[in-house]
């Protein structure tokens, strides 16, 4: 696990060593262990690549960038890939030799034989740049899902890419300012969707994709699709899907335990994160690390569950508490992490709970995916009545139903959400409405923005094959908007802020091929979501850890925005300073933080990303 940063630029090497440098001591975070540059020449551009180690595999070796000077290829790798010695064997069967026992040179025999293929080849997570001298050419691709960033700015001829926004500012390479696209889709899905960010002039490499720049044209294709997109032709039986889930998150498991240095795992006590731990001390000759976290507010601590799940294990167990001085104290150091404001409340204690698995562990598997392949979340049963409900005419559920839902106590918070969503026809609207966002109206109401000119309104629906089913549909955008946008930003970044990887085996995209031929009825049996998975977990984990309702990682924000972060809140808001005062509908902004602070409604996901959003102006001073 690294970081990455380079560029091509006209430039002198005079000038490109210390821009570099700023770049990669920008992101020194993700790679403390080395650090190495390496600068060629392309016509009067010069090519310059930098990167930060932090090593797991091979560790005295697979020094980067990793140069083969005979065959004129340079590359620069974050990531880890799982099936390198299996392409090694490959690749040493067609002729190339090796010198090195780590995944960083198998990648660049592997470019060297298949060219721009050779991102399909390679089962893992990753983000790397390629330079072909002979060809004249940088050759950039990312892993399937997201889980490795990259970010590209193009600027006065350079090309500039790397792991984080924050070594293209380093560099001076973009003068940070809002893009107002990114801004428009923000409120409507609470991130901004790839290619967009929230700086002008800086993009998202989109997942499952390769780049290449060739004599200053950029070229980029699409080299794998999430498997939810299209129709399921060839299921497999429903008594045989356990079995079949149950070997293939195992072998995915175990190819993630391949490490040169300790490491544990992320334990909540729910069951994806619990499978992964019984799995792994299947495969471990020595007691599993785990750590988890939890929180004072009871009802929102999963430790207890957590504790159990260790003792049933067996693993060596560690448990920390975050509060609310801790989310107050964090929030402005997490922002500059992430280079965007922390639309996840659970960022903050991922982030401490990283810290202090550092001090044991240098990587952990974790459980991020599993719900979004599974059929994990409420609204995934919620999405099969919506053709039933729009049947009522309009008329009658704008004016009696939904307003009588929405007047209903927080603890209806479930039907209150499900009641608002079902009736939004547009899936573009509809789904990122599913995680808190702000449908059109609410948005109209609140924002005093458009979207800018030539900005599409809302970032593309995502959209599936036609003919398949309702839970594929959202499955699929769940699969390439909010996993790759969202939840698996936050897992990178709040590990790696730290030094520590994170492997997540529910996002092996083997194991997501084997998800996909589940029929519905075995991800999803009535209400009762990953139902497969339950059955898989049967004999590994205690019994009521499958049958407890699902908590998700909550932090008790709505509750501590009505106590001792309600001046915070209000200050930053709607103080005389605000940044982002000019954004809203003042009136509307008042009503919002009001309803929520005398305890009225919830508005707890809405009200942390307006936070988040004033604490990233002030930030960089936007």
């Amino acid at each position: 696990m690294c970081g990455i940063a380079g560029f091509i630029a006209n430039t002198s090497t005079d000038d490109a060593g210390p821009r570099l440098q700023s770049m990669t001591d920008a992101i020194e975070h993700r790679g403390p262990d080395a650090e190495g540059h390496a600068f060629e020449r392309a016509g009067d551009a010069c090519v310059a690549l930098g990167h930060r180690r932090l090593s797991i595999i091979d560790l005295e070796a697979s020094i980067q960038p990793f140069v083969d000077a005979a065959a004129g290829l340079t590359l620069i790798f974050n990531g880890e890939i799982y099936n390198f010695q299996s392409l090694r064997d490959e690749l040493r069967g067609l002729g190339h030799s090796f010198r090195t026992a780590g995944d960083t040179e198998v990648i660049l025999r592997a470019y060297a034989q298949w060219g721009t293929a050779c991102a399909q080849r390679l089962r893992g997570m990753f983000a790397f740049a390629v330079w072909d001298a002979r060809q004249q050419r940088l050759y950039m691709a990312r892993d399937r899902f997201g889980q490795k960033p990259l970010f590209i700015a193009e600027r006065g001829g350079a090309f500039v890419f790397a792991s984080e926004i924050k070594a293209l500012l380093a560099g001076g390479w973009v003068t940070p300012q809002v893009d107002m696209g990114g801004l428009w889709d923000l409120f409507a899905y609470r991130y901004a969707p790839a290619p967009h960010t929230l700086f002008d002039g800086i993009r998202k490499m989109p997942p499952a994709s390769w780049m290449t720049w060739q004599a200053g044209v950029t070229h980029s294709e699409t080299y794998w699709h999430a498997p939810d997109r299209d129709v399921l032709h060839d299921p497999i039986a429903i008594d045989d899907s356990p079995a079949a889930l149950r070997d293939a998150l195992d072998e995915a498991v175990r190819l993630r335990m391949v490490a040169d240095v300790p490491f544990g795992a992320f334990l909540s006590g729910g069951l994806d994160s619990s499978i992964i731990v019984a799995l792994m001390a299947r495969h471990s000759s020595e007691r599993v690390k785990t750590f988890s976290v939890g929180f004072p507010v009871a009802e929102y601590s999963e430790l207890d569950h957590a504790q159990t799940v260790a003792e049933h294990v067996g693993t060596e167990h560690h448990a920390y508490t975050v509060t609310d001085a801790d989310m107050m104290d964090k929030l402005p150091t997490l922002i500059g992490y992430r280079d965007a404001p922390v639309c996840e409340p659970s960022d903050v204690p991922v982030y401490l709970l990283s810290q202090a698995a550092r001090r044991e562990v240098k990587m952990v598997l974790t459980g991020e995916g599993s719900d979004e392949l599974l059929a994990g979340y409420p609204k995934h049963a919620f999405e099969r009545y919506v053709p039933w409900y729009q049947m009522i005419p309009g008329p009658l559920r704008r004016s009696l139903i939904e307003p009588l839902v929405r007047a209903l106590p927080f603890r209806f918070r479930r039907a209150k959400t499900a009641i608002t969503n079902l009736g939004l026809g547009d899936v573009s609207e509809r789904y990122p409405r599913w995680f808190g966002a702000l449908s059109q109206t609410e948005r109209a109401e609140l924002v005093a923005l458009s979207a800018p000119q030539g900005h599409a309104a809302d970032a593309p629906p995502f959209a599936s094959a036609p003919g398949n089913s309702a839970l594929r549909r959202v499955l699929h955008f769940d699969q390439t908007s909010w996993l790759p946008d969202n939840l698996l930003e936050r897992g990178d970044r709040m590990t790696m802020a730290v030094g520590l990887e994170a492997r997540m085996p529910f996002m092996d995209h083997e194991f997501a091929a084997t998800a996909s031929r589940l029929p519905d009825a075995a991800r999803l049996k009535g209400h009762t979501g990953k139902w497969a998975l339950r059955q898989a977990a049967a004999e590994l984990i205690p019994p009521h850890i499958l049958t407890r309702p699902k908590v998700g990682f909550r932090v008790p924000v709505d509750v501590w925005f009505r106590g001792p972060m309600r001046d915070m809140l209000c200050d930053h808001l709607l103080g005389a300073d605000a940044r982002t005062a000019s954004y809203f509908h003042r009136p509307a902004l008042e009503r919002v933080v009001a309803e929520h602070v005398d305890n009225r409604q919830n508005h707890e996901k809405l009200l942390w990303l307006l936070l988040n959003l004033e604490l990233w102006q002030r930030q960089y001073g936007l």
